[in-house]
């Protein structure tokens, strides 16, 4: 017999993790308050089915006074020989039919415990003509039946099936009750592992307690289970590689993020996976700044570009590379932002403080007066030079020249760093197209509050209103945009005729 199975809680002081829910049902059942519907919401390996079989051996044997009886019943239970405990996996018995032939059997009485009990396993995978039909008798079951429904995709369960039941939400175990539960079967079962095996496993099994004894049980032939033993069967988690990624994002070091991002792929390591974690330990560290009243902004940028790019990765031909260019942009993106806020302490950024040392070393000579130039008396003070500033024209060759100005004034530096990997491809007199190599960066850009801020930084440079769109490099051999040249053409066109 599997591990798992062997050791699956028989009663409700076996149950890790759960006490919400095992303290509520234990009261419910002492003061003889238990309902006759039940809802398990929860991960995979968190416990719902084995709670769902001891609050059934509470409902079968509750009013019979014979303990032999009793025992009966809870071995029946135990072993799946008692015909008034009926599991239903709803993953194959979906259909409305099936519900039928159940609501119709439901109307004999139980033959051996005192109540009959239907637990449907993935009731989430119920059609929806099935739940209508289990709707009535959920609502009105007769008094000796009972229903506990098991899902672990909540959002799923209809509203009008929740009304019905009670609710109990199943937490994900934590790693240190998983640790401790492994340790305990593990010294039942003369397993010789050690402590950081035990705690590789809890960490791969992300909360399920069913997945960590599973991997218990593969692991238990070894003469001895050692961490190397538990990466090599289940390979790396990439989680000793955050912090490297991390320090590298802080230090600019974009050689070290390509190495990291190379050996997560030749490892195998999930990038979605690493992202999840990349994502858990930045939301850490921001709520540390927030705690000690420091600068967070930085991590809001940083977790923005990270879930745009488990967004990405995951349908992505190249999940590397996402990956790689958003660690890469947070990079360009960071030593920015650091600049600002430097030239907002009243610290010049170091390009500044180079030019004004220039500056100082080799003061501009006076430039020379121009003959045309009227001599003015010292005594005089020099009349007012009207000057008149006039705008430069939209061309590839203007938009270019100016676009580095229009980069470092976009805000937020998550729009800037989206806005450095666009290119320009097109420029009208009232449009400028951009192109992106990924859909991260242009919904970046091409949200409205982005854009709108590009496009008065646009204005406040060339004098006149230009408005922005955003594409991906895929979308231009689809999408045809008037060029330059087409547009002056087609105005040569309009006058002459």
């Amino acid at each position: 017999m599997s591990l798992y199975r062997k050791y699956r809680p028989q009663s409700f002081a076996d149950v890790v993790g759960q006490e919400h829910v095992v303290t509520t049902l234990e009261q419910a059942a002492n003061a003889g308050k238990l309902s006759q519907a039940y809802l398990f919401a929860g991960g995979r390996g968190t416990g719902k089915t084995s709670v769902a079989r001891i609050l059934a051996k509470i409902l079968m044997i509750r009013g019979i006074e014979d303990e032999v009886l009793q025992k009966q019943i809870i071995k029946g239970v135990e072993d799946g020989s008692i015909v008034d405990l009926l599991e239903i996996d709803a993953a194959s018995n979906t259909g409305v039919d099936n519900i039928r032939e159940l609501i119709e059997k439901i109307q004999f009485s139980p033959v051996v415990a005192s109540a009959k009990v239907y637990i449907i396993d993935e009731a989430h995978m119920l059609s929806k003509g099935a739940f209508n039909a289990l709707l009535k008798t959920l609502e009105e079951p007769p008094p000796y039946a009972c229903f506990i429904l098991a899902t672990t995709e909540l959002q799923k369960i209809p509203a009008t099936i929740q009304s019905r039941c009670q609710c109990f939400p199943f937490r994900t175990i934590r790693e240190e009750d998983i640790i401790r539960r492994l340790q305990y079967i593990a010294d039942l079962e003369h397993i010789t592992v050690e402590r950081d095996a035990v705690r590789a496993i809890a960490a791969h099994s992300g909360g399920a307690l069913r997945d960590a004894i599973s991997l218990l049980d593969q692991l238990r032939s070894l003469p001895k289970i050692t961490a190397g033993d538990v990466i090599d069967r289940i390979g790396s988690s990439g989680e000793e590689e955050v912090r490297t990624v991390l320090t590298a994002i802080e230090g600019n070091d974009s050689d070290t993020i390509i190495a990291v991002v190379r050996r997560l792929e030749e490892s195998g390591v999930p990038l979605d996976t690493f992202i999840r974690q990349l994502l858990g330990t930045v939301r850490s560290d921001m709520h540390t700044a927030i705690e000690n009243h420091a600068p967070f902004d930085r991590y809001l940028g940083m977790l923005d570009a990270l879930l745009h790019a488990i967004r990405d990765v995951r349908i992505a031909p190249v999940p590397g590379l996402i990956l790689e260019s958003a660690l890469l942009s947070l990079c360009s993106s960071l030593s920015d932002s650091t600049e600002g806020i430097s030239a907002k302490r009243g610290e010049k950024p170091a390009k500044e403080k180079a030019k004004k040392e220039e500056r100082t070393e080799s003061p501009r000579e006076p430039p020379a007066v121009l003959p045309s130039t009227p001599t003015v008396s010292t005594s005089e003070s020099p009349a007012p030079i009207a000057t008149t500033i006039e705008a430069p024209e939209i061309t590839m060759e203007s938009v270019q020249k100016f676009w580095n100005d229009v980069v470092n004034a976009a805000t937020p530096p998550s729009v800037k760093m989206s806005l450095k990997n666009g290119r320009i491809a097109v420029v009208t007199e009232g449009k400028i197209v951009l192109e992106f190599p990924s859909a991260f960066h242009r919904d970046k850009v091409a949200s409205t509050e982005a854009s709108r801020r590009v496009e008065e930084i646009l204005e406040g440079i060339f004098k006149r209103q230009i408005r922005l769109e955003c594409l991906l490099e895929t979308d231009r051999r689809t999408i045809s945009v008037p060029s330059e040249e087409a547009v002056n053409l087609a105005e040569a066109a309009a006058e002459i005729f």
